[in-house]
């Protein structure tokens, strides 16, 4: 698994509940843009219209090479997923404060280009200071537990 690109933002603002595989619809130009892995998933989501999975406001660079074939940056993708899958999403993100928000983009060992979706619920602004004060304390005791190993 080669990762492409990772959404740090989504775990700030999201509590995720629960994670999901997706493959996704792309076009060559958008694919050899991505080998270059230069791309942000920050202000990306996902939504079910019409009984189908897209994926918008995810940017891919465009790629120099490709001339007149090239893509739309921020064109909507399809997400590839069984349609049970998606029906249940659709259900969950029909509730207030759940939403699909794209963790990762990566290679899978096949070479083809996957989407790790979560279905997250927003945070507070209090949970947003309790989350950090607890990643603040883990790095305080990994660097006490650093020090103690080096003496």
């Amino acid at each position: 698994m080669e990762k492409i690109a990772t959404n740090r933002k989504a775990y700030h603002s999201y509590e995720i509940l629960e994670k999901l595989e997706a493959g996704i619809e792309l076009k060559g130009s958008e694919v050899k843009s991505l080998r270059n892995k230069s791309m942000a998933l920050g202000d990306a989501y996902a939504q079910v219209i019409k009984g189908e999975l897209w994926i918008k406001e995810m940017g891919i660079p465009l790629w120099e090479k490709a001339s007149y074939l090239n893509h739309e940056e921020r064109r909507p993708r399809k997400l590839l997923m069984h349609k049970n899958q998606i029906l249940r999403l659709e259900k969950a993100t029909d509730q207030k404060g759940y939403t699909l928000v794209p963790l990762e983009l990566y290679f899978d060992k096949n070479g083809r280009i996957k989407v790790l979706l979560g279905l997250g619920k927003g945070k507070n602004t209090y949970d947003k200071r309790q989350s950090e004060k607890i990643s603040d304390m883990k790095k305080e005791v990994d660097r006490i537990i650093k020090i103690k190993n080096k003496s």
